[in-house]
C-alpha cells in the first residue's frame, strides 16, 4: 500500500493507494509548527475512521513546496509507518524532460501535475494548478515541460483585497448570476471568479499560440482546490481532476520501484 503527501503552503493533500486503485483522499492545513508526532496523530486517525492500517503502507511518496514541514513529515513517515519515503526532487526519476532554464527552480508539484498529465491525457498540455498560487504549466508534443506562468491564487487574491481595504466585506467564493454586481458582495465575486476565468482562458490561448497549437489539439487540464469552483465559467478547461497530483505521486513510486529492482 502507498501512502502519497502533496504538501503546499496552505494545504497537504493525502492519498492512499492499493496498486493503481485509490482506497481514501484527505486534506488537511500545511502548518509549519506541527511536529512528526501530532502529523503521526493526525494520519492514524484518518487510517482509522477509514478503516484502513498502517501496517498495511509498504511505499511513502512526498512532494513539498514547504521545507519546514517536509522533515517533519518524513520523521512522522520513519517512525510510525516504518518506511523511508521517497521526496521528489533532484536525483528522482521522473522520465520528464525539462526545458527551464534552470530546472532545479520548477516545483515539485508542477513536475508531478506534468507526468499525471502525460499519463492520464496525453500531450501537448496546459495544466493549470488553483493552490496558493495559482500555476499554469506548457508541455509540448514531444511530452517535454516547457515552463509556465505563476499568479497569486484566487484565495489569495481575495485575503490580500480584505486586507488592505477598509469596507469590503469578505466574501463566500462562489459565481454571482450576473457579470455586474448589483451590490458589493455580488461585485467583489464577479471580480474574482470571472476575472480568474478570463485570466485562465486568456493565459491557455496565449500559451497554445507560442507553442503553435490550435486549441482544440491541446488538453487544458485544471486541478487544485479551487478548479471546481473557478473552471466551471472557464471556456478553455476541458478537464478538471481534483486529485492529479496524488496520481503524478503513484506514478513516480511506481516508476522509481521499477528502477530500483532493475
Amino acid at each position: 500500500m502507498l501512502i502519497a503527501f502533496d504538501i503546499g503552503n496552505t494545504n497537504t493533500v493525502i492519498g492512499v493507494y492499493d496498486g493503481d486503485k485509490a482506497l481514501a483522499h484527505w486534506r488537511i492545513g500545511s502548518d509549519r509548527h506541527k511536529t512528526a508526532d501530532e502529523y503521526g496523530l493526525i494520519v492514524s486517525q484518518l487510517f482509522h475512521l477509514a478503516k484502513l492500517h498502517m501496517r498495511e503502507v509498504t511505499e511513502a511518496i512526498i512532494s513539498s513546496v514547504v521545507p519546514d514541514i517536509t522533515g517533519n513529515l518524513e520523521k512522522m513517515i520513519e517512525k510510525y509507518l516504518h518506511v523511508t519515503p521517497l521526496i521528489v526532487g533532484a536525483g528522482i526519476k521522473t522520465g520528464l524532460m525539462i526545458r527551464y532554464e534552470n530546472p532545479k527552480e520548477v516545483g515539485a508539484d508542477r513536475i508531478v501535475n506534468a507526468v499525471a498529465g502525460i499519463e492520464k491525457y496525453g500531450a501537448p498540455l496546459v495544466l493549470v494548478d488553483f493552490g496558493t498560487a495559482t500555476t499554469f504549466c506548457a508541455v509540448n508534443d514531444k511530452a517535454e515541460y516547457l515552463g509556465g506562468a505563476i499568479v497569486p491564487g484566487v484565495d489569495l487574491s481575495m485575503q490580500a483585497l480584505f486586507a488592505n481595504t477598509a469596507k469590503l466585506p469578505k466574501v463566500e467564493l462562489t459565481a454571482p448570476k450576473s457579470y455586474i454586481g448589483r451590490n458589493t458582495t455580488n461585485a467583489i465575486q464577479s471580480g474574482l471568479i470571472y476575472g480568474y476565468c478570463d485570466l485562465v482562458d486568456g493565459m491557455v490561448k496565449r500559451f497554445c499560440e507560442e507553442m503553435g497549437y490550435d486549441l482544440a489539439r491541446v488538453n487544458v487540464v485544471a486541478t487544485g482546490g479551487l478548479a471546481e469552483v473557478v473552471c466551471k465559467e472557464a471556456k478553455t478547461v476541458k478537464v478538471i481532476d481534483q486529485y492529479l497530483t496524488l496520481d503524478g505521486l503513484k506514478i513516480l513510486a511506481k516508476l522509481n520501484s521499477q528502477e530500483k529492482e532493475k
